[in-house]
């Protein structure tokens, strides 16, 4: 039974950090892995953790893409790309202005 508890609370810590990694914009499952392994540690880390929806964008020139800004490489057309003059606002500026 005492394991059974030890589940419970990791399952509670799981569901936190994925919801709170969620609510900054990353993946669900990926911070409910990590609450879930590294309890306290992991949730934690998932307060943290950077806002992704805050994060500056560019748009690929080769496919049109809108990325992230420090991504290297386009994840449509595997692109190779520079540093670009001109950013394009975050999701979340995007948002607001609506």
């Amino acid at each position: 039974m005492q394991g059974l508890g030890l589940l419970v609370i990791l399952l509670c810590f799981g569901v936190a950090g994925g919801a709170v990694g969620r609510m900054k914009g990353s993946s669900f499952f990926m911070w409910f892995l990590v609450s879930f392994c590294v309890p306290f540690i992991g949730l934690l880390t998932a307060v943290c953790y950077r806002w992704d929806d805050r994060e500056l964008r560019r748009t690929c020139p080769s496919c049109g893409v809108v990325l992230k800004l420090h991504d290297a490489v386009c994840v449509n057309c595997g692109e190779e790309l520079v540093f670009p003059d001109v950013a394009v606002a975050s999701e979340a500026a995007s948002r607001a202005r609506t």
